[in-house]
């Protein structure tokens, strides 16, 4: 990296965190520090709503889930805008009304404490884990890309985010948030427009989408049904819907964002904005990650994309093995270059017989060059036994080191750092806002005073930060990241959000009835994560059946005596 994109990075990441501190010093008490003295406008909330979600997993891990899987991944967020419109018609008045700083307090008011506990800690606990990814994830992709030390890099990460986060509270979280939002969205569509510039000048931005789609990577919507398939239609509008009343009307990293709102109003009006934006943005982002795909038809890939873990084997016995691999790699690229200049030339004067040769030829080479690329990833892992061999994160990242020029790396980078603090200083914040409220001022300090309380808020929100690094810095890496997040939240927010639901909706319920309840169902749950190979964003669903479905059952079968 050159001068300047260092100066760019830690000049955005600088700007970011004095710009928190200073604008949100000084909250007086634990309204001002929990809710921000609600006093959030509705464009604040929404940004803030979308930038909580907008991890560096984001960044990294979706551009290359669509180089691999192609557009579908998008079908996943089907169901964000009908959860919005239903939580801001339901859940968002009776939180106001209540005046709650979490949502698991409304859960004792309609239950009991037992039933408001077991749902903050199922929160605590899914949070806590997925606090810990969200720092790692970005932090050893460019401690590698950097040649930085691993634990180096996921402590200045989580150093960074708390300052800012025990200093203001979710007001800071949410000022700084539409600060990280403009630098996010902005590096990823600047580098989306030089990935269009890169391709050569006989290819159009149509003719790119065209190959896109003729290569199957433009499958934005599959109505095909089936249990086992993550992503298709069915799936995203159902077990997405699910997982998006979870997370926004249950996850208190994303109420705590709208709770800070000057009125129902505003907090409606912010959470709609999400609902109307998050599909496109995540289109965007995914597109991008098409478009790279594109791009490296007509320019030589590498056979393995982390390029740092690469560079080990060279050192080992195992660099001859590797460098074959490589020649072989070249060799099926090389072959494939008439073959992708024939499909292009084809989709030009919509050839319908000579599209269809080169897609049966291409197929052919890709499968010839996924064999060799499984190859290389075996011999790193020999070389190199700690070495994660998915590279499929270290794709988009990997462009931008390589293709992209001075300055927009820097920001690149500042746009994954930037993503990683936002969506773990909301975390940070939830997790301290759940653990002194729900849990530390309920049941074991019950008679402190606001002092008291602002400062646990703060202690907690470092305890929770220091428990995020320790976490990050022993973890390991899942099958793909954005994926490894989003199965975490499934297997504790079905049962998180059947609770929610029969507090709203089925007043015959009790709390004794629905603490069974949702132990039930998350042994259910837990028992198809584990032995089955149902889709994860089923377990939303079923989680949540179950929790409403037992309820009944153990309601009728306790009778009156359960009945308070």
């Amino acid at each position: 990296m050159s001068i300047w994109d260092w100066v760019v990075l830690f000049g955005t990441l600088g700007f970011i965190v004095i710009y928190g501190v200073v604008k949100t010093r000084g909250s007086k008490d634990i309204d001002g520090y929990l809710r921000g003295d609600n006093s959030m406008k509705w464009w604040t909330i929404g940004l803030s709503v979308m930038a909580t979600q907008a991890s560096a997993i984001t960044f990294l891990s979706t551009p290359g889930q669509a180089y691999e899987d192609g557009m579908r991944f998008v079908q996943f967020y089907f169901g964000l805008p009908i959860a919005m419109v239903i939580i801001s018609v339901t859940v968002i008045p009776i939180f106001y009304r209540l005046k709650v700083y979490t949502a698991y307090e409304f859960l004792e008011n309609r239950f009991d404490l037992k039933t408001r506990t077991l749902a903050a800690l199922l929160f605590l606990v899914q949070r806590g884990l997925a606090a810990g990814i969200t720092i790692y994830a970005p932090a050893i992709i460019l401690s590698s890309i950097l040649g930085w030390n691993l634990n180096l890099t996921i402590i200045i990460i989580g150093v960074l985010v708390i300052i800012y986060t025990m200093s203001g509270g979710t007001k800071a979280v949410s000022v700084t948030q539409k600060q990280q939002m403009a630098v996010m969205m902005g590096g990823m569509i600047i580098a989306g427009i030089m990935v269009v510039r890169y391709l050569p000048d006989y290819v159009s931005f149509g003719d790119a989408i065209k190959v896109a789609g003729k290569m199957g990577k433009m499958n934005v919507v599959d109505f095909s049904f089936d249990w086992d398939d993550r992503y298709n239609f069915w799936s995203g509008i159902t077990g997405g819907l699910f997982l998006s009343l979870s997370y926004f009307g249950t996850d208190q990293s994303q109420v705590a964002r709208y709770l800070g709102g000057k009125s129902v109003t505003e907090s409606r009006l912010g959470l709609l904005f999400n609902g109307l934006l998050k599909i496109p943005m995540q289109f965007v982002i995914l597109f991008i990650g098409v478009m790279v795909f594109v791009f490296y038809q007509f320019n030589q890939p590498p056979a393995f994309f982390n390029e740092a873990a690469k560079n080990k084997v060279y050192a080992t016995d195992y660099a001859p093995q590797l460098r074959q691999l490589e020649a072989q790699h070249e060799q099926l690229f090389n072959q494939k270059q008439e073959v992708v200049q024939a499909l292009t030339t084809a989709v030009q004067q919509e050839d319908e017989t000579a599209i269809a040769e080169a897609q049966t030829q291409l197929a052919s080479i890709e499968t010839a060059s996924d064999k060799v690329r499984e190859e290389v990833k075996t011999v790193v892992k020999a070389a190199v036994p700690d070495t994660e061999t998915r590279d499929t994160d270290y794709i988009f990242i990997s462009f931008v080191m390589k293709y992209l020029p001075v300055g927009l790396v820097g920001l690149l980078l500042a746009v994954i750092f930037s993503a990683a603090m936002s969506s773990t200083a909301s975390e940070l914040n939830a997790l301290a806002s759940t653990t002194v409220v729900d849990i530390y001022k309920r049941s074991f300090r019950k008679e402190g005073d606001a002092k008291h309380y602002l400062t646990a808020s703060k202690l907690f929100t470092v305890a929770w930060g220091v428990v995020a690094i320790f976490f990050a810095t022993t973890a390991s890496l899942f099958e793909n990241l954005i994926e490894a997040v989003n199965i975490i939240g499934s297997i504790f927010y079905g049962t998180i959000l059947g609770i929610f639901l029969v507090a709203f909706y089925f007043k015959y319920i009790k709390g004794q009835a629905v603490f069974i309840a949702a132990v039930i169902a998350e042994a259910i749950v837990l028992y198809c994560y584990n032995f089955t190979d149902i889709a994860f964003l089923w377990f939303n669903v079923i989680g949540c059946v179950a929790v409403i479905v037992f309820g009944f059952v153990l309601q009728a079968v306790l009778g009156e005596k359960a009945r308070k």
